[in-house]
């Protein structure tokens, strides 16, 4: 039955990117709201100011009570579950909901049909999935768009004068463990790595709370091949009757799977007589850039395509339409016969391993924040392609002695700084390692915030150092 908001006490924790719009629509629907924030900083305080004058209470500086008469919390995704203000809830009898929860339960709502979502999680590669999926579906002339996780606001897509035929989203496990009820036309979860786990509390909660996605699917369950646990996820969800197992693979696809055959993308799921026959739907060289992750990622988008029915030519279209955004795995120019890649949105080691995988001989620099992460599997399974190595950041000294274990052949520049400009110095340093037919890698396997604002600012600081090597 839908939820009536009317006169309703609702209590959203958090201001931000998620609790605003959720007040305000709130608002709009006739609840009685009043917003609850850990924080009483100037920006808070102007947020608060812009809900005030519409009738929202505002209390500022305390989370963590539950304001009397609550009958219902949406809460911003990254509110941990151990929060005091959840614990009183539960023993209220008080449900909380995600700002996801809040968007799905609000589909459809204003009388127009409500749009099927196609739905992304994993651990990495989640927003060039996304994108790479809109931009097929947008080929196949189908209204949509690219929401959620990404930073566009689900609320906005279900609540604003937009009418779209399907919708492609990308949820992270915060935002699926508060969307109890979120049932998707068609889900991947990616890839799964240790991540967040300060959050979640263990791997297996982290695990489970990835494969909600596929709770209630009705056409595909889209996993990887290539991790196991992906699968698991798959075989454990309650799924509609007739939702099929779908595989993608970078090698060639059993009956029912995507995957790679002599550098073209081929399904075998979604034709006839699956045994038999395959479906080309792009080539490897559609995909930029055509590193074996990122065609693992337009092979899940291609698998959710054509779980909604698109035709193979928008596969192909879409893929060859699509340009990712910066700073992942970016090639910012070539000097000296030397290539320089950008892909400081690697952060943890998960994604910084698929980045190593893409290149044969490599001078890597990496290093930064390390939250909690251990660089011996990393390293091992990258010595082979690795020429050199410039450490940079705080936790620096994980990744040498990782890499004084298992790659000491290795030469390895340590900076002892954590200044801005010991971007200019890493890049130096890495020429100097580098020889033509080398890759010198920014793939941090870290955070940036020792450092730099974020991962972008982090980029950009080697792109322009790249550029005063060419000058």
């Amino acid at each position: 039955m839908p939820f009536d908001f009317q006169g309703k006490h609702v209590t959203v924790a958090g201001l931000g990117v998620s609790g605003v719009p959720a007040a305000k629509v709130l608002h709009g629907l006739g609840a009685r709201v009043t917003v609850v924030n850990d924080g009483d900083d100037e920006r808070a305080r102007a947020q608060a100011a812009e809900l005030e004058p519409l009738g929202v209470t505002v209390r500022l500086g305390d989370g963590d009570t539950l304001p009397d008469g609550t009958e219902l919390i949406v809460t911003a995704p990254g509110w941990k579950p151990t929060k005091p203000l959840f614990t009183a809830a539960g023993e209220a009898g008080v449900p909380v909901w995600g700002d996801v929860e809040l968007a799905w339960r609000l589909r459809g709502r204003d009388g127009r049909k409500a749009a099927p979502w196609l739905a992304v999680t994993g651990t990495n590669g989640k927003t060039t999935t996304v994108q790479m999926l809109a931009s097929i579906l947008k080929a196949a002339g189908l209204r949509t768009a690219a929401v959620g996780n990404i930073g566009v606001s689900l609320l906005d897509a279900v609540t604003g004068g937009t009418e779209y035929d399907v919708l492609a989203v990308e949820l992270s496990s915060y935002q699926l463990h508060w969307a109890p009820s979120l049932r998707a036309h068609s889900a991947t979860v990616l890839n799964l790595a240790p991540d967040h786990l300060d959050w979640h509390g263990s791997m297996e909660a982290y695990a489970a709370d990835k494969g909600r996605v596929y709770e209630g699917n009705t056409v595909a369950c889209v996993y990887n091949v290539a991790d196991k646990a992906t699968e698991d996820l798959v075989r454990e969800a309650d799924v509609e009757e007739g939702c099929r197992a779908v595989g993608f693979t970078l090698g060639t696809p059993a009956p029912g799977q995507l995957g790679v055959v002599e550098g073209i993308l081929v399904d075998r799921a979604f034709v006839e007589d699956r045994q038999k026959n395959a479906q080309e739907l792009a080539e490897v060289s559609d995909v930029d850039p055509p590193a074996p992750h990122n065609i693992a990622n337009a092979l899940a988008a291609a698998a959710l395509a054509r779980a909604f029915g698109v035709p193979a030519a928008a596969v192909r279209d879409g893929l060859r339409a699509f340009t990712p955004d910066a700073h992942r795995i970016a090639h910012v120019a070539d000097v000296d016969g030397v290539a320089y890649v950008d892909d400081s949105k690697a952060t943890n080691t998960h994604a910084t391993e698929a980045s190593l995988a893409a290149y044969e001989s490599i001078v890597w620099i990496a290093g930064g924040l390390a939250k909690g992460a251990t660089f011996d599997e990393l390293v091992t399974g990258a010595a082979k392609r690795l020429r050199g190595a410039v450490l940079i950041g705080a936790d620096r000294a994980l990744i040498r002695e990782a890499l004084a274990r298992h790659a000491p052949e290795v030469p390895v520049v340590d900076l002892d700084r954590t200044d801005t400009g010991a971007m200019l110095q890493a890049v130096q340093e890495a020429q100097r390692l580098a020889r033509p037919g080398d890759t010198v890698l920014l793939a941090p396997a870290c955070a940036s915030m020792d450092m730099f604002t974020n991962y972008n600012k982090r980029g950009d600081a080697f792109a322009q150092a790249v550029r005063e090597l060419g000058a």
